[in-house]
């Protein structure tokens, strides 16, 4: 896009108070406007050239700021601008955050919240996948509100109840690098090895390093996607059910998997671990189908959850795979919930 003149920076007045601002040049300070800007405090960890949605925790701290601005005592009678700069990639994580605030915090459609955005000409970058080489497929601003959204409603994301601290510990590599997808119902995690240590600067992990976690978050069940890095019978001994649903890294899964990590998760009284071998793409796409097929989510909002919950997830052709399958998981969800309400005590 043609580069603007400062005086032709785009402002977007969201409430009477809140502000988002796209600015080329370092704002003056001004008595009855406080400026501030999260892009250096803020950022993606990129796999590749992937370069977002920031993720849940990053929203959460996101919103906490501004919340705590809004209310804050000294700043009163001062409009609040977030600001961003000419990189375009971190306009599109400000303005990601900035519509997350607006559906989760002043009840905007993800419409309502898009529009805001968009006023003037302004246009964002989607986001792209972790994979190397070209990319065909994108998630939008609007994707990603929609899973916001949708998210809040089916009791997903509750900003009351959310541990930044657990989060953010868990999702390190030395922490055992796991996210919960759908609280209390699934996590995704790196698959673990026959021994914990660090090997060539990644940190492996034994299945023991997972079983209190596992115990105490009222997880059932474990399903391994990649080939085998350590005895399943490490788990079973503890009390886990544990299965194998192996596909090849990067590709996509039969359908006959698809049916069987479906049916083992239907059948699963408390959560389910799920891992490959970085629990990124295999993990991301089985999680995804379930979340389709049970919540009716479409393939791009479905993908952008699961990325906001674990960036990196579901990668290359596994974003088409999930396009594809979308009106048939509908469907079979649709007929689930339908023999469901014919049952007794159906609630699944």
């Amino acid at each position: 896009p043609r580069r603007r003149d400062p005086q032709d920076d785009v402002y977007l007045d969201i409430t009477d108070r809140l502000c988002f601002a796209i600015l080329y040049s370092r704002p003056k300070s001004a008595s009855n406007v406080h400026y501030f800007s999260i892009d250096n405090e803020l950022e993606y960890e990129n796999f590749y050239a992937d370069f977002g949605p920031l993720n849940l925790a990053m929203v959460y701290r996101y919103c906490c700021k501004i919340n705590k601005k809004l209310k804050s005592i000294t700043m009163l009678r001062k409009k609040i601008v977030h600001f961003t700069g000419s990189d375009q990639r971190k306009q599109a994580n400000a303005a990601f955050l900035v519509g997350c605030y607006m559906v989760i915090y002043l009840g905007r459609t993800p419409e309502e919240a898009y529009r805001i955005l968009i006023f003037g000409e302004t246009s964002y970058i989607p986001f792209r996948d972790a994979a190397y080489g070209s990319c065909n497929f994108y998630i939008t601003l609007l994707d990603c509100f929609h899973a916001v959204k949708k998210a809040m409603q089916y009791g997903f994301l509750n900003f009351n109840s959310f541990n930044l601290d657990e989060y953010e510990h868990y999702e390190k590599a030395e922490n055992g690098d796991l996210n919960w997808i759908i609280p209390d119902r699934f996590i995704a995690f790196c698959g673990p090895h026959s021994r914990a240590r660090l090997e060539s600067g990644y940190h492996q992990h034994s299945p023991e390093t997972y079983i209190q976690y596992f115990k105490n978050h009222n997880v059932t069940t474990i399903i391994r996607l990649n080939k085998r890095m350590y005895d399943a019978k490490r788990f079973t001994d503890a009390g886990f059910d544990h299965h194998d649903l192996f596909f090849a890294d990067g590709s996509t899964p039969t359908d006959a998997i698809v049916k069987e990590f479906l049916d083992i998760c239907e059948n699963a009284e408390g959560a389910i671990a799920v891992h490959s071998k970085a629990g990124l793409g295999r993990t991301g796409t089985l999680i995804a189908c379930y979340i389709m097929k049970h919540y009716r989510m479409t393939a791009a909002e479905t993908i952008a959850w699961v990325r906001i919950c674990r960036p990196g997830s579901v990668i290359g052709p596994q974003q088409q795979f999930l396009v594809m399958k979308q009106t048939n998981l509908w469907l079979e969800g649709d007929y689930f919930r339908q023999k469901l309400k014919g049952q007794e005590n159906g609630q699944h």
